[in-house]
């Protein structure tokens, strides 16, 4: 008896050993939170690539990795594919104690299209208990396909001058269609925003943003892609609570404030419902 009590005990001190653990010990959780960026953590490499592939036909191989100089606390990349304005596909993937993540995926294309790939690299870092830090940087890739087995990242030929100017005026068309029934619905005034398609943010960031200086683009983007991950990605979140999924949406407009008070991310579901989230800027540096 004296046998069982004690491994009954044994037993007993282990589970509870193993809760307070679980208990006390911080989790990383699936998400992407701005936290202030240290300067002295960078990218070593990143890349977002599309290609054609050769077999089966019709597929687009959507590549995107990057490698931080240090391992991180968490390691998280957000990529977003786009079809002729539309989004057609999502990555993401994060992982503890790395410094490299890499994803890839192969999609099937069934029309000629404009394809744009957009990718947010992102990382948590933990110096100790009380300083959380973040490094953040962009990569996208573009091209052109045009059915049945033909693709171009620029256009060299005659053709391929033709095929580009319909798939970006068709692409342009639907999303300044979708844009100003937005703008109209919401009741926007364009005068008191600087406006850029998501694409367009992501390039114009890399550097700095017009008006605002290097940290304060820096936050606006670690806060723009937060928004975009928890509100977006994972399902884009309506008025009335609920969500809806973000395949089939148009390329996001990001539209910041003049006066620097708040960003607004205009979009359409693809059952064309106008989608309007609003993030507030807080104080600037």
């Amino acid at each position: 008896m004296k046998k069982i009590y004690l491994v009954l005990g044994v037993s007993i001190f282990l589970i509870l050993a193993f809760g307070i653990y679980q208990y006390t010990t911080p989790k990383a959780q699936e998400s992407i939170t701005y936290f202030p960026i240290d300067p002295k953590v960078t990218f070593k490499s990143l890349q977002t690539k599309l290609t054609l592939m050769d077999k089966p036909a019709n597929t687009i191989l959507w590549k995107e990795h990057s490698t931080l100089d240090r391992k991180a606390y968490l390691r998280q990349d957000a990529a977003l594919l786009y079809a002729n304005g539309r989004l057609l596909d999502e990555l993401w993937n994060w992982k503890q104690n790395t410094a490299v993540l890499e994803q890839e995926k192969r999609i099937t294309i069934d029309k000629s299209a404009l394809l744009q790939a957009i990718t947010f690299h992102y990382a948590e870092l933990h110096e100790n208990e009380d300083q959380i830090f973040s490094s953040q940087s962009m990569s996208s890739d573009q091209f052109y396909f045009v059915k049945p087995s033909h693709s171009f990242k620029s256009a060299k030929t005659e053709d391929e001058n033709k095929w580009k100017k319909q798939l970006d005026e068709h692409t342009q068309r639907m999303l300044q269609l979708s844009w100003n029934k937005g703008l109209r619905h919401f009741s926007i005034n364009l005068k008191n925003y600087q406006a850029y398609p998501l694409s367009q943010f992501n390039e114009l960031a890399k550097d700095v943003l017009p008006g605002f200086t290097k940290s304060e683009t820096a936050r606006i983007v670690g806060n723009l892609w937060e928004g975009l991950y928890k509100n977006y990605i994972l399902g884009i979140k309506k008025a009335d609570g609920t969500s809806a999924n973000p395949k089939g949406s148009t390329l996001p407009l990001i539209l910041i404030a003049t006066d620097k008070t708040h960003l607004l991310v205009l979009t359409e579901t693809s059952s064309g419902e106008p989608i309007l989230l609003r993030q507030m800027m807080g104080a600037v540096d």
